[in-house]
């Protein structure tokens, strides 16, 4: 399998698909590149090269006991970017890889990057305080957290009901994608999976917004029951320059499989425009 080793010895698997301009994606949790596969294969046969990878601890890649605090997740994006040679390149995050996206942008000053893509990130902030009224009880991260530990697959089994509106929206996925979703997050390791969460739920991004240098797209639903639209893709919009916010009304987090058709024209045309 292909890797890249990183500066602790981490071992991140990744694909590289196609050949052009290249793309970056950057997975959500608790899933792993493969989300991203339907995608992956249509923009690599419309002339780019896609390159997609499992975040530490996730999927194939290495379950190290430590590194998963976002400044260190970045520098695992930056090997891979240097490892595939990566420039002139449009960098795209989904829910907690939008993080990944936004430090980036702050600690390596987007080097080799001329577009960026959040679709339904966390990005800016996810916690709820007193200056981010509309983000998430620090609860729910402790309930998360006590729920994965006591019985993992049966909290992810419910997760994904609601990661994908299957009991609200109309444009529901199949039970296959349920079990495929499920499958992905048990091959994830439980400390990654437990100190990802801490991650994605408590750093604020905010600072990070005014390092966005370059054209960003910026993807969210209206209903998205995981990540309040109002806690990220609004207020990103507000704090990015050079930014383009598509709302889509009434649809759930897991935009990559419920949406999938119009995720994929959104980044043809981003791409191309």
């Amino acid at each position: 399998m292909p890797t890249v080793r990183t500066a602790d010895n981490t071992e991140l698997y990744y694909k590289d698909w196609g050949r052009g301009r290249p793309v970056v994606l950057l997975h959500g949790w608790p899933l792993n590149a493969d989300s991203w596969d339907d995608h992956a294969f249509a923009l690599a046969n419309a002339g780019y090269r896609v390159i997609a990878y499992d975040r530490r601890g996730f999927g194939r890649s290495s379950q190290p006991w430590n590194g998963y605090d976002y400044d260190s997740l970045t520098d695992d994006l930056r090997a891979v970017l240097k490892h595939c040679q990566v420039s002139e390149a449009t960098l795209i995050g989904f829910s907690m890889g939008g993080g990944e996206v936004a430090r980036y942008m702050t600690k390596y000053n987007g080097a080799g990057i001329v577009q960026a893509g959040l679709i339904a990130s966390i990005v800016p902030y996810k916690l709820k305080t007193p200056d981010n009224p509309n983000g998430t009880e620090l609860k729910a991260l402790e309930e998360t957290t006590s729920a994965i530990l006591d019985d993992r697959r049966k909290f992810f089994s419910e997760f994904f009901r609601k990661f994908y509106g299957v009991d609200t929206m109309a444009n529901r996925v199949s039970d296959d994608v349920l079990e495929w979703s499920l499958s992905m997050t048990m091959r994830a390791g439980l400390k990654p999976t437990i100190a990802c969460a801490e991650s994605f739920f408590k750093t604020d991004f905010r600072p990070d917004l005014p390092s966005f240098k370059v054209p960003t797209l910026i993807i969210h639903g209206t209903a998205d029951q995981n990540v309040s639209i109002d806690a990220s893709a609004r207020p990103a919009a507000k704090g990015i320059k050079n930014s383009k916010l598509i709302e889509y009304e009434g649809s759930p987090h897991g935009l990559l499989a419920t949406d999938k058709q119009r995720i994929t024209e959104h980044l043809l045309a981003f791409l191309r425009g």
